[in-house]
């Protein structure tokens, strides 16, 4: 990533901007061209398309609290346009190349934390708050206090457990880890694919894939993660075409009858703002849109900074360009992934792809947009890509949030400590709610016990008082007679 932090100037002998799109959106002023920015955008899109796979099949693999399952061409729909619409805005509105579509680790976060707890409706309900209250804490100047109250080494510690947590979704899901079953009477809670062993072809695949992935990571090929999903989703097709495949899970690689369909938006406003407060306690619904809005608002603080670094849009400050829009954006992109039924939407870092190819402005976005609004008519060639051709992925994209783990000091206790907790939880647990809550409350005890107690944000108290509740909820609970 570039270290500049200066403001851009436009190249000695650059031409001045020659159209109303050009001075619209400072592609000359900013060193561009017109060229520069449609291979970005193009860049951009197959670096973050494997979204439109992975979405569907994270969401669509979980049930809510009455066992219903979202359906995955509707959600790959609700995906594509979201990511259309609000990739858009962002160029328009934010003039920067910075595409948005449904985030990772927050789809996590709603399909095996929240939607356990109440319906689809009342889950989306919840990421369509998390959104407007990113949108009040934007317009009310409250992110920079929310900014300061969580260390940096507990924010990169998210990152990590998230990491951890999909990677680890990502065995569960192709069958290369799974559960020993009860009857079995040992203590070891997980084994190596079904029997102990690894058998069949689909966990071939996945390993392929796996091995396919990392290789293309290390050799820094541009668009690994896409590459390895088509590649393998091929190999599956071939396999189960040749190979007599018991069951490849939830989706079976087989070649649908026609390519391309008119989408299917049936998930479209199917949210419930304040169904979930009817469903689980005022406590958990609280610390659950918190958890969104942790996860959804420092994430996206990172990616902005770290675009506009890399592009070399920062002022003479090292602030980013209309940050308060850009913000404002993100934030309406929270709402409408819930709106749409397709999980919370946020920036991406793969915007970096369109940066490396030469993307400077919002003009790339038109272009990554408008190729997620042509994904809305393919969606019988999305769906036929299995869990085991799509799982590397998770396991990529664990590793890459897992590079965070180096900023934290770990000689430093204090820190070290809660973030250990945080990361450590989360995969064990199987919550990243959990993971938070441990290493917040840590945190905040070690500091006490240190002395430290005035170091702490008054707001991480009040958050740490609030796991407190929610991790005895059940003694709290009979103390007052509720049970």
């Amino acid at each position: 990533m570039s270290e500049t932090h200066q403001a851009v100037e436009r190249p000695e002998g650059t031409p001045p901007a020659t159209s109303g799109v050009d001075r619209f959106f400072k592609i000359s002023e900013r060193g561009s061209t017109v060229g520069r920015e449609i291979r970005g955008g193009f860049a951009t899109f197959f670096t973050m398309a494997y979204i439109l796979v992975l979405n569907p099949i994270i969401l669509g693999s979980a049930k809510d609290k009455f066992g219903e399952t979202l359906d995955p061409v509707q959600l790959t729909t609700a995906t594509a346009l979201v990511a259309a619409v609000m990739t858009v805005i962002m160029g328009v509105g934010g003039n920067l190349p910075l595409a948005l579509a449904a985030g990772l680790g927050l789809n996590a976060v709603v399909a095996f934390q929240i939607a356990p707890l109440m319906s689809w409706d009342d889950a989306m309900g919840l990421v369509v708050l998390e959104g407007l209250l990113i949108c009040v804490l934007v317009v009310t100047g409250l992110r920079e206090a929310v900014m300061h109250a969580i260390p940096q080494p507990l924010k990169q510690a998210i990152s990590v457990g998230i990491g951890l947590f999909i990677a680890f979704i990502g065995f569960v899901d192709a069958g290369f880890v799974s559960r020993i079953p009860d009857a079995a009477n040992t203590t070891v809670p997980v084994q190596l694919g079904g029997t102990g062993h690894l058998t069949g072809w689909p966990i071939l695949v996945f390993c392929l894939g796996v091995l396919l992935t990392v290789g293309l990571l290390a050799r820094k090929v541009k668009g690994a993660i896409l590459i390895s999903i088509v590649v393998m989703t091929l190999v599956a097709l071939v396999i189960n075409s040749l190979a007599d495949v018991k069951s490849w899970g939830l989706t079976t690689p087989e070649w649908p009858e026609k390519l391309v369909d008119a989408p299917d938006f049936g998930l479209l406003g199917r949210f419930s703002l304040f169904g979930a407060f009817g469903e689980t306690t005022v406590i958990t619904v609280v610390l659950l849109v918190f958890t969104l809005v942790l996860s959804d608002f420092f994430d996206t603080m990172g990616t902005v900074v770290g675009i506009s670094a890399e592009a070399n849009l920062l002022d003479e400050q090292g602030k980013v360009p209309d940050l308060g829009r850009v913000l404002l954006i993100d934030g309406a992109a929270a709402v409408a992934g819930g709106a749409a039924s397709s999980s919370s939407a946020t920036s991406y870092i793969e915007s970096a792809a369109g940066v490396g190819e030469g993307a400077r402005t919002g003009f790339s976005n038109l272009v990554t947009g408008g190729l997620f609004a042509l994904a809305l008519f393919l969606t019988p060639l999305l769906t036929i890509v299995p869990l085991q051709a799509a799982a590397p992925a998770l396991v990529a994209v664990g590793f890459l949030m897992m590079t965070q783990v180096k900023h934290i000091d770990w000689d430093k206790y204090e820190i070290a400590i809660p973030a250990f907790l945080t990361i450590a939880v989360m995969p064990f647990t199987y919550s990243i709610t959990n993971g938070i809550g441990a290493g917040f409350v840590a945190y905040v005890v070690i500091k006490a016990v240190l002395g430290k107690a005035k170091e702490v944000h008054w707001l991480l108290w009040g958050t740490s008082a609030l796991f407190l509740v929610y991790f005895a909820i059940d003694p709290i609970e009979q103390i007052l007679g509720v049970k």
